[in-house]
């Protein structure tokens, strides 16, 4: 008898990976936004901007879907509010990080995100983790902490400020792990439209907890730059979570590491930072493992493919 039931996620693995790579390249081009802003701008204030911004975009996106009345409802409050305790946390201790850090870096200590991912959605999620794919994620981290190394020893030359934007930027990458891990518990019940919905309200409640701690009014051009990176973000944040339904976290996760060749061209154009060879030593590690799972995976695709239809009468 066949099986009219929908399989459910991963169904289209190629198409999770092409939102991902979307997804990666809005938020770069986010976060320079938010570092142009981030010597005068506290974080909690950028994360309120970002949040703040991106409902509009959530809210015609539903529009142009006609899923308006009916986008927004929710099964799982709960798990809602952890998925936006753990993404505001990110976002906040990663956008200060970007105060101290060249944008670069700041990108290559973020790759532990995906990283841990890996681990989390095997620990929590049952997914399967091959030991390819382990040792792809174990050369990735390698890379990380090359770029990660010389900003917290005496022998890098690391000053307090730059070790502790190191710090930040690695707290952010764990909070960001778990935020995924919640995001691919949640797709299996909520609407995409939910789903970013609610983080970026709970986000923007979560980050005026912060207006306390010294926000400032941003000048014309601070307005503009954060505006728009609120409007990115909902966007990217769109795009992050539809790949989630298209394929598991412990595939789509590694490729942030796009996001390295974006950061490095507008780090070098936009701030003027020239990458060291440690960050782009670490950062090639990272790319390597990533090209490594994207080969990995194609070829297991195939093989699926050709059982599914040796299997066809």
């Amino acid at each position: 008898m066949p099986h009219n039931t929908p399989e459910r996620p991963p169904q289209r693995p190629l198409r999770g990976i092409a939102l991902k790579v979307a997804s990666v390249l809005v938020f770069i081009v986010m976060s320079s936004l938010i570092k142009a802003t981030a010597d005068r701008v506290p974080a909690g204030e950028a994360v309120f901007f970002r949040s703040f911004f991106a409902i509009p975009v959530i809210m015609v996106w539903l529009a142009l879907r006609g899923e308006l009345r009916t986008g927004l409802g929710t099964s799982n409050p709960l798990g809602h509010v952890w998925r936006g305790l753990m993404g505001t946390c990110a976002m906040g201790l990663g956008f200060a990080g970007l105060a101290f850090l060249p944008l670069p870096e700041v990108t290559a200590i973020g790759y532990a995100a995906p990283l841990l991912t890996v681990v989390f959605a095997a620990m929590f999620l049952g997914e399967t983790v091959r030991a390819f794919r382990i040792s792809a994620v174990a050369l990735g981290l390698a890379g990380v902490l090359i770029v990660l190394w010389p900003r917290l020893t005496i022998v890098g030359g690391a000053s307090h400020a730059q070790a502790l934007g190191a710090m930040l930027v690695l707290g952010g990458a764990v909070f960001a792990s778990l935020a995924q891990v919640f995001v691919r518990k949640l797709v299996d019940s909520e609407k995409t439209a939910a789903i970013v919905f609610w983080f970026s309200m709970t986000a923007t409640l979560l980050s005026l907890i912060t207006l306390p701690f010294g926000w400032v009014w941003p000048t014309p051009t601070e307005a503009a730059l954060l505006i728009t990176a609120g409007l990115l973000g909902g966007i990217g944040q769109i795009l992050l979570t539809s790949s989630y339904r298209e394929a598991d976290a412990s595939l789509i996760a590694p490729f942030d590491y796009a996001s390295m060749l974006f950061a490095l061209l507008i780090g070098y154009f936009i701030f003027s930072e020239v990458p060291t060879l440690t960050t782009l030593s670490g950062a090639a590690l990272v790319i390597v493992a990533g090209i490594l799972i994207i080969w990995r995976e194609r070829q297991l695709g195939l093989r699926r493919e050709r059982q599914r239809k040796a299997m066809t009468p």
